[in-house]
């Protein structure tokens, strides 16, 4: 039994170099069921003289739906100036997405963030939340294991509920989880409708936690990661969306996009089936 929704992020793929109109047509043609794109791939095809209208009629042509976005807007920095424009390029980057039909974007501790407090956190996760639901997209509320704030699963769950935000989401993430210290068996207290999206990825047993880096990540079943523990709690927990394959390899030979993007179906449904 496969009880959850396959995508792709996007980050997958950049090893190749590929446009986010090729990024869509390799993860539909691959047969994921969603994408998450990046915003800065959006603004390069902006600025190399496409436009919102083209890039939407692409993707709906493909049949794939844009269900996350990741961005890196200052939501939560310690500088009131600093988070006053991150807040202004959240707009724009969640209009821009909005067009696109994209109704969720990453909502990470970007920034300097390390003298915020939990409670200054929720209330700038509140006003970030304002904002996106007078645009029509939803903010997940990212967990960052390297963080000096917002770095835990617990810490992540205390903000969506200091805020008041009533739908808030969150962004799990393994690699985000082992890095940061989050175990596993605090996914137990959540519930799965609290979940906006799940990054799926594996990692070696070396180097040391202290020491792993994004480029670090392996296929999901090629590492350490408690990947069986974590489909089970996610199932438990009644999370029936998205796992999404976000992997930092820098190279994969001489395997094109099309067969690194199946492989990475296969190893989601090998690995997370129940």
């Amino acid at each position: 039994m496969f009880p959850f929704k396959t995508a792709l992020n996007a980050s997958t793929l950049f090893p190749f170099k590929l446009d986010i109109r090729q990024q869509v047509r390799t993860a539909a043609e691959a047969g994921y069921e969603g994408i998450e794109i990046w915003v800065r791939d959006v603004d390069a095809y902006l600025s190399n003289g496409g436009t919102i209208r083209e890039l939407k009629r692409h993707i709906d042509d493909t049949g794939i739906p844009v269900v996350n976005a990741i961005a890196f807007f200052k939501w939560a920095d310690a500088d009131d100036a600093e988070r006053a424009k991150g807040l202004k390029q959240a707009e724009r980057e969640m209009i821009m997405l909005a067009e696109l039909g994209c109704t969720a974007v990453a909502a990470p501790p970007f920034g300097n963030v390390g003298p915020v407090t939990l409670n200054r956190m929720a209330a700038h996760y509140a006003e970030l939340s304002d904002l996106a639901k007078r645009i029509g997209v939803d903010p997940y509320l990212e967990f960052w294991g390297r963080a000096q704030t917002l770095s835990k699963l617990h810490e992540a769950v205390y903000v969506a509920m200091e805020s008041g935000v009533p739908d808030a989401k969150l962004l799990l993430d393994p690699f985000h989880m082992y890095t940061g210290g989050s175990g596993m068996n605090g996914l137990r207290y959540l519930n799965g409708g609290r979940i906006g999206i799940v990054h799926v990825n594996d990692y070696p047993a070396a180097p040391a936690r202290e020491a792993i880096a994004d480029r670090d990540r392996v296929f999901p079943g090629e590492g350490s990661a408690p990947s069986r523990q974590l489909a089970s709690s996610l199932y438990e927990i009644g999370y029936s969306g998205y796992l999404s394959l976000e992997l930092f390899i820098e190279s994969f030979g001489v395997k094109s996009a099309i067969e690194v993007a199946k492989m990475g179906l296969d190893t989601i449904f090998n690995t997370y089936r129940l």
